[in-house]
């Protein structure tokens, strides 16, 4: 337990850091959030047509983390479906197989289509691969809902 309590605990100058962090507060319908802004840094939207979104990701960092894989098939996976003026839908089930991983400067496709609709259930797919070799990094499946989207 000693070692859990050491591995997880917050050195003063890691504390000092971060509550000099200046965040603003944030008001509804505010965009992008911090935490958008944050996680997004670096994503490219490359194409965009009904029912598809297309972006492109260098990871400068190394073997691009799997919760950062998910944040991601989380966002571009809502971003497929998202229409302006219509509240934010929200996630109902998502699902990753990650196959590969990133190296640093590898250049990465994101492709998300909607697979289909019904009333205002929405399923999405997220396919995440090397640009340069077409190995598949990650395949995500996402399913979003959105009560104004629906007639019930």
């Amino acid at each position: 337990m000693e070692k859990a309590k050491q591995f997880l605990s917050v050195s003063d100058e890691a504390s000092e850091v971060v509550a000099r962090l200046a965040v603003p507060p944030r008001r509804a319908g505010d965009y992008p959030s911090f935490y958008e802004n944050f996680s997004l840094r670096g994503l490219r939207v490359d194409r965009v047509e009904p029912g598809l979104v297309v972006c492109s990701f260098r990871d400068r960092n190394g073997n691009l983390a799997q919760g950062a894989i998910a944040n991601m098939v989380d966002e571009i996976g809502y971003a497929v479906i998202h229409v302006e003026g219509i509240p934010i839908s929200v996630s109902v089930n998502m699902s990753i197989s990650y196959l590969s991983t990133a190296k640093v400067n590898d250049e990465l496709e994101i492709t998300s289509k909607v697979l289909g609709q019904k009333g205002g259930y929405f399923a999405t797919i997220i396919l995440m691969r090397n640009k340069a070799t077409g190995e598949i990094i990650a395949e995500g499946r996402h399913s979003l809902f959105n009560a104004h989207a629906s007639k019930m």
